[in-house]
């Protein structure tokens, strides 16, 4: 009995063994396996980051976010190829999820369609909104000094939570502007409690008390109110306070909303219409004028790099490449456009900028002029 209890012990050992064996080949099999799987997936992404991609910033991955970045330009027909290159450098820096909330007349949307269907910006993810012009009846009147009609798109941003209802925040950027940083930044500007925007200063950075010809110093509020009305007067607003820049805000539209502040603007626009309340002397935007009086000491402050404006206020050049190319984002404000004949820093514009595929929009460059 003793030699044949050994015996199954010694059998018992052997199938252990056995067992083991084929628990260690397994086990090493499974290892092998995932090894490979992970040195093929770290072969493609070194594939995908190659000399060949195009990478928006610097081969960074995508940045962990829960929610979709609304953007928000308006889009003219005369002016359609500086929103394309906005959108173009929008997209081309950031790895967010961005969607373009494009504000158009009706008569602009198919020949914005077409572009946008076209080349590089196949792939971006947009809604083409209508401006409605009704909403602007009574509101606003034809500027004497400029001699044509106001463009109502300029008000588009006033009607962010109409266009955009179901966006709770939005960048708004005009169509003069390229993006060189990620805009996700500034979609993360903090916002004060109970702020409804935040705003450029025009007394925080090199784009500063800039003299405007004709115009004075327009970087306060007296270069945009009429302070000899009486009811500008009553609303005891500092002249001296620093004027901000609208080209350019991050939006909380939930707050927008809950004070109302379309409306608010609307009541000053019409005030303005029976009363003229704006500066004689105004040579910035007529839409500034209402938000500097209901965001009054209401505003958060943006990064001044996320704003460098001005680079339109005349044919040379202001900054150096330097600073040029270390801004998170370019503003062409004022009248020498990017696309047109005088402008300052084409080359850095240009770009960005996609040829119409319909051929009705083409830049205005000195060597195209006739002598």
């Amino acid at each position: 009995m003793s030699g044949l209890g050994q015996k199954r012990k010694m059998s018992f050992r052997k199938v252990t063994i056995i067992i083991l064996v084929l628990a260690i080949v397994l086990f090493l099999l499974v290892l092998h396996r995932n090894f490979l799987g992970l040195s093929s997936l770290l072969r493609n992404e070194a594939s995908d980051a190659g000399i060949w991609g195009l990478q928006p910033i610097d081969f960074a991955p995508r940045a962990p976010q829960s929610e979709e970045i609304a953007v928000v330009i308006a889009a003219s027909e005369d002016r359609l190829g500086g929103a394309i290159a906005a959108i173009n450098s929008i997209q081309h820096n950031t790895r967010s999820d961005v969607i373009f909330y494009i504000v158009t007349l009706n008569d602009t949307a198919d020949h914005l369609r077409s572009w946008l269907n076209s080349g590089s910006l196949k792939n971006i993810r947009y809604k083409i909104v209508d401006f409605d012009t009704k909403l602007l009846e009574g509101k606003v009147k034809q500027d004497p000094v400029q001699g044509d009609s106001v463009k109502p798109l300029i008000f588009a941003r006033f009607y962010l939570p109409v266009l955009v209802p179901s966006v709770r925040k939005a960048i708004y950027v005009d169509d003069d502007v390229i993006v060189q940083g990620d805009v996700l930044a500034l979609y993360n500007t903090p916002l004060k409690p109970g702020h409804a925007a935040a705003f450029s200063e025009d007394c925080d950075s090199a784009s500063t008390k800039v003299v405007v010809r004709g115009a004075g110093n327009q970087y306060n509020y007296i270069g945009y109110l009429d302070y000899k009305k009486e009811r500008i007067r009553k609303l005891s607003m500092k002249a001296s306070t620093c004027s901000f820049n609208p080209g350019v805000f991050v939006a909380n539209l939930t707050e927008w909303r809950r004070q109302n502040i379309t409306n608010q603007l609307e009541k000053w626009m019409k005030l303005n219409v029976e009363e003229g309340l704006y500066s004689r002397t105004l040579a910035g935007s007529v839409t500034t004028p209402p938000l500097l009086i209901v965001f009054y000491q209401q505003h958060s402050t943006l990064d001044p790099m996320w704003n460098v404006r001005h680079l339109g206020s005349s044919a040379g050049k202001r900054y150096s490449p330097q600073f040029v190319k270390a801004a998170k984002l370019l503003h062409w404000n004022g009248h020498f456009k990017p696309w047109g004949r005088s402008a300052s820093y084409a080359d850095v514009w240009e770009r960005w900028y996609i040829p119409d595929p319909t051929g009705k929009f083409s830049l205005v460059r000195r060597h195209m002029q006739v002598n």
